[in-house]
């Protein structure tokens, strides 16, 4: 029987925690867990109020994966969740409100992902991202020159851009914006992607065909459509090792000049959390929420 955990007033079922996850590290699901509860105060407000779709990996990132959108089979009845319509009609989600509900959903072993609205607002899109994914040879260090020219772009249209690593290989840009719907965002992030590979043709490619690929970096812009989702800040990836989806600063996408200068795992994060805060903290502030064009 897993044992129980007393978190904030619920009992929640902590299960297999002496269980290697990431082989190549020896990293157990009980370090999986006491990481999520030591970024919780800079995980949780990137959670809060939005459907998660959990991308689970119980047995490790060589084992099967699978998403789970509904709520799962179990969900205690303290777990938020919150009506969402999809194409295939309404649904249930998860929401991750609080530390117990956040402990409950890492015991699954998941990564989280997100959409660029919350609940009840689905029609209106409160953030803006692009998805900066290398094709081989390309690394990460094209993806931050890439970025770079993104970030001035965006503030010339008085948007204020911040950045984090996918925790894969690449890089994502998140924005907050208002008054504007998931399409509208879309269309927009769609004619900057276009922008962007006219400027640097031999560098940027908008579409996903993968023959196009290769030494390239694809700017996704897809992401920001209203039934996708992409890595929330601070989560763990299911990935030969324990690495972080971490928030960057300006000045390390400035001076990456080898890829594994931007890699984080989950030991790295609580000591720059220590250092910087939330470096996406400057999202929730609907002052600083820019409005397209």
């Amino acid at each position: 029987m897993a044992p129980i955990t007393e978190v904030e007033g619920r009992r929640v079922a902590l299960s297999n925690l002496e269980k290697v996850l990431y082989p190549a590290a020896g990293f157990t699901k009980g370090e999986l867990l006491h990481y999520y509860a030591t970024v919780a105060e800079v995980l949780l407000p990137h959670l809060r109020d939005r459907p998660v779709s959990f991308l689970r990996y119980p047995d490790g990132p060589d084992g099967q994966l699978f998403f789970t959108k509904n709520v799962p089979p179990g969900t205690p009845e303290w777990v938020t969740t919150a009506e969402v319509d999809r194409s295939e009609g309404p649904t249930r989600m998860v929401l991750v409100q609080d530390l117990p509900s956040l402990m409950w959903a890492a015991n699954l072993v998941t990564e989280f992902h997100t959409h660029q609205w919350v609940a009840g607002a689905s029609g209106e899109a409160d953030r803006l991202v692009f998805d900066l994914d290398p094709g081989p040879p390309a690394t990460v260090v094209h993806c931050c020159e890439v970025a770079l020219w993104l970030r001035e772009r965006l503030a010339a249209d008085g948007i204020e851009a911040y950045a984090k690593t996918s925790g894969a290989k690449g890089l994502h840009l998140l924005a907050a914006v208002r008054g504007s719907s998931s399409e509208r965002v879309t269309e927009y992030a769609k004619a900057l992607a276009v922008e962007a590979e006219r400027t640097m043709p031999r560098l940027v490619v908008h579409r996903m065909t993968k023959s196009l690929r290769p030494g390239k970096v694809f700017v996704d812009w897809s992401q920001n459509a209203a039934r996708k989702t992409t890595a929330t800040p601070y989560t763990l990836r299911a990935r030969p090792e324990p690495t972080v989806s971490a928030p960057v600063t300006w000045e390390e996408v400035e001076g990456c000049r080898a890829a594994g200068q931007l890699v984080f795992r989950a030991g790295d994060v609580g000591p720059r959390v220590q250092d910087y805060g939330d470096l996406l903290a400057p999202l929730f502030e609907r002052r600083r929420a820019g409005v397209l064009p």
